[in-house]
């Protein structure tokens, strides 16, 4: 697993719509980049809808906010127009991102999953702190608690 202080790795993925997104996308931004385990199931859906209802208070502390998953990009789209995301999930179904991030996976009824883990990087691309094993529900609240520290760390409020 890639930890604090590091780049985020490049990468050129597919979102639900097909576009292509790089990390150079967010420089300048805040990122927080979710990995969930699979689309439309309970947690995931939990986690996404979060997200999007609370999109707006990441925008404005200038925080885009990515879902990242190996599913393609017709089940992100599917997934997305179903339960009103919001959010841009990234597809990755060979690995390349989820590999180079260290996510670890966990085997339910004998297939693997990636582990719901979340990464916070900052405008300069680095990464600032990893969440791992994360519980869907209020992880967004955490979230948006811990970059508003971490904002005041890098510029403190006068």
């Amino acid at each position: 697993m890639i930890s604090s202080g590091q780049p985020l790795p490049s990468f050129s993925l597919p979102d639900q719509s097909g576009a292509m997104r790089s990390a150079a996308d967010y420089a300048g931004r805040w990122l927080v980049l979710y990995v969930y385990p699979k689309d439309d199931t309970p947690g995931c859906t939990i986690q996404g809808r979060s997200f999007s209802a609370t999109r707006a208070e990441f925008e404005a502390r200038n925080v885009v906010v990515v879902g990242l998953s190996a599913d393609d990009v017709a089940s992100h789209q599917s997934f997305c127009n179903k339960h009103g995301l919001t959010v841009d999930l990234l597809s990755d179904p060979q690995a390349v991102l989820l590999g180079a991030l260290g996510v670890g996976q966990t085997d339910f009824h004998g297939t693997l999953y990636w582990n719901r883990t979340t990464f916070v990087v900052d405008p300069q691309g680095v990464l600032r702190r990893v969440y791992e094993r994360v519980n869907p529900e209020g992880h967004e609240q955490a979230l948006l608690r811990d970059i508003r520290a971490m904002q005041e760390e890098v510029e403190p409020v006068r």
